[in-house]
C-alpha cells in the first residue's frame, strides 16, 4: 500500500538573511479527486490530493505513464473539470493588470477557488494570467516567431511591453530568428519560441507539459536552463510535468506521482534520487499487476 506524502506545508520565499521563509501558494489542492467513468468501470486518476505549489519556485511532477501528473496539472490550470474537492490560485497572481479583476470570487483568505468559476472565467485567467507551454510546441505555422509570440497580445487586445519582448527574445537567444516560420526553426528555436510566448503577458504562473518531450539533450538543456533562470532571476513560477529524471533535477522540488497519489516529495531534486524512485513505483506497479493475475 502506498503513503501519500504530507505535501501541504508553504516553503519557498528567501528572507534577508538567505534563509527559506513560507510563502503564500500561487495554487493549491485540497481534497481533489477526479474520475473518468463511473462504477465498475471508473478510473480513479486523482485520489483526494492535497498539495500547495509556492509562488517563485521550479516544481516538477514526476511519475509513470497513467500515474496521474498531467491529469493534476489539467485540473489546476482549469483546463479539466473535478469530481470533487478545490482548487485555490492565489489573488495576487490573478490581479496584476488592473482592468481585469476577480473581487467577487476572491475568498477571505485572498484565494480564487477555480471549481466554483464558469467557463468564461477560466478562458479569461488562463488566457491573461496564465502560460502554457506544451511538448508540441503549437506553434502557428503561417505566422513569424514574432508574431507566434505576440499572438496572446493580440488576441486580448493589449499592446506589448517592447522592452520586455526585448528582453525575453534576447535571453532566449531568438533575436536573428523573429522573421521566420516555425518550419524553418529546429525544434529546440521552436519550443524557445513557445516558452517567450508562454511569458509575455508575465503570466502569474507558467504550467508545462513535458516541455523537453521532442527536444535532444542539448536543445534540453538549454530550455531547462531557461526555466531555471526564470524563477531565480524573474520570480517566476513554474509547475513542469515530466517523465524524466534529468528534466526533474533542474527543479527546486519534485513530486512523484502512483496510482492517482502522491507518493513523495523532494526539495532539490537529483537525477540518481528521482531515478531511483520512479524505479520504485514502476516495481511496485509491476508487483500490483502480477498479484491481480495470480
Amino acid at each position: 500500500m502506498q503513503h501519500k506524502a504530507d505535501t501541504s506545508s508553504s516553503q519557498g520565499l528567501i528572507d534577508r538573511a538567505g534563509q527559506r521563509v513560507a510563502g503564500p501558494p500561487a495554487v493549491s489542492a485540497r481534497q481533489l479527486t477526479k474520475d473518468y467513468g463511473q462504477g465498475s468501470n471508473a478510473v480513479h486518476a486523482l485520489r483526494g490530493i492535497d498539495v500547495n505549489f509556492e509562488q517563485g519556485r521550479f516544481t516538477a511532477i514526476m511519475g509513470p505513464s497513467g500515474s496521474g501528473k498531467s491529469t493534476l496539472m489539467h485540473v489546476l490550470a482549469g483546463l479539466d473539470t473535478v469530481t470533487s474537492g478545490h482548487v485555490y490560485m492565489a489573488a495576487d497572481l490573478l490581479q496584476p493588470k488592473s482592468r481585469h479583476r476577480h473581487h467577487s470570487s476572491i475568498d477571505q483568505a485572498g484565494r480564487v477557488d477555480l471549481t466554483r468559476l464558469d467557463d468564461r472565467q477560466l478562458t479569461l485567467i488562463r488566457r491573461r494570467h496564465l502560460g502554457f507551454i506544451f511538448q508540441s510546441f503549437n506553434l502557428l505555422p503561417m505566422f513569424t516567431a514574432k508574431q507566434n509570440i505576440l499572438m496572446p497580445l493580440v488576441l486580448d487586445g493589449i499592446r506589448p511591453d517592447t522592452p520586455w519582448m526585448e528582453q525575453l527574445v534576447e535571453t532566449l537567444g531568438l533575436s536573428e530568428r523573429l522573421n521566420h516560420l516555425p518550419g524553418e526553426l529546429s525544434g529546440g528555436q521552436q519550443q524557445r519560441v513557445a516558452i517567450a510566448r508562454a511569458l509575455i503577458t508575465k503570466p502569474g504562473l507558467v504550467f508545462a507539459d513535458e516541455p523537453t518531450g521532442n527536444l535532444d539533450l542539448a536543445a534540453s538543456t538549454g530550455v531547462l536552463k531557461f526555466l531555471r533562470d526564470s524563477v531565480r532571476e524573474l520570480n517566476q513560477t513554474v509547475i513542469m510535468v515530466t517523465h524524466d529524471a534529468y528534466a526533474a533535477s533542474y527543479a527546486d522540488r519534485a513530486l512523484v506521482f502512483a496510482d492517482g497519489q502522491i507518493v513523495a516529495d523532494r526539495q532539490d531534486p537529483t537525477v540518481k534520487a528521482m531515478n531511483d524512485l520512479l524505479a520504485e513505483q514502476v516495481s511496485a506497479g509491476a508487483a500490483d499487476y502480477s498479484q491481480v493475475q495470480d
